[in-house]
């Protein structure tokens, strides 16, 4: 296995990352544990999901299946934004509910800190300088150690990471997009904004949700 550093830090992970998003749902948890056994035994250490993955059941089947295992081996990444419940604060970037989905998804992976938190999608109700000052309060609190974005546009990226810049908020060290040989439009803008601003990009969906993995046939996609 091979490891890079995560964006402008001294995070290093594998340049191949576990995605959990079915863990809990397609895959059972027996599965899933398999999964994740096999990919620490092969030298991965880069395991992404986020607390909207099977309703938190993602996390909490990595919660259980991380114990006795080496917690500063692992890096753990996990996002907060999309709806988790039914109340007014049940979704959103703002501090109100990030607060609240952190101290969550700690709970549900049994851990006191979590390597990589990211923003699961722009906010467009909520003032970035709100955003970053959560995060910043995280980090400084040692429950995120760093912080990245995920399904942002060009200038979403470019917008966050300049006020972060600007004020002395905790730098973006990456960001998860959707691409694969089929869904390529991050090569237009996502990609050279990151490279500029040095963010490291993390591909999901990078079979195209099963189209190139030789498992389907003509007409049945």
């Amino acid at each position: 296995m091979r490891y890079v550093n995560l964006g402008k830090s001294g995070l290093l992970v594998s340049e191949i990352s576990l995605g959990t998003m079915t863990f809990g749902r397609e895959t059972p948890e027996a599965d899933s544990v398999a999964m994740l056994n096999l990919y620490l035994e092969k030298g991965g250490n880069f395991i992404d999901t986020a607390n909207i993955y099977a309703q938190g059941k993602s996390e909490e089947i990595l919660g259980r299946a991380l114990q006795g295992k080496k917690r500063q081996e692992v890096v753990l990444a996990t996002k907060g934004f999309f709806r988790m419940g039914e109340g007014l604060y049940d979704h959103g970037a703002n501090r109100k509910h990030l607060r609240r989905a952190l101290e969550e998804s700690l709970r549900r992976l049994q851990t006191d800190y979590i390597d990589l938190y990211q923003i699961h999608c722009f906010d467009l109700s909520t003032p970035q300088e709100e955003v970053l000052e959560t995060l910043q309060r995280m980090v400084e609190e040692g429950k995120v150690l760093y912080v990245g974005l995920s399904n942002y546009t060009g200038w979403q990226i470019a917008r966050s990471v300049s006020l972060a810049e600007r004020y002395g908020f905790p730098r973006f060290v990456s960001a998860q997009m959707q691409y694969s040989l089929v869904e390529r439009n991050i090569e237009l803008e996502v990609m050279p904004a990151c490279r500029e601003l040095g963010l490291s990009i993390m591909a999901w969906g990078p079979l195209g949700g099963g189209f190139l993995s030789g498992k389907y046939q003509a007409g049945e996609f």
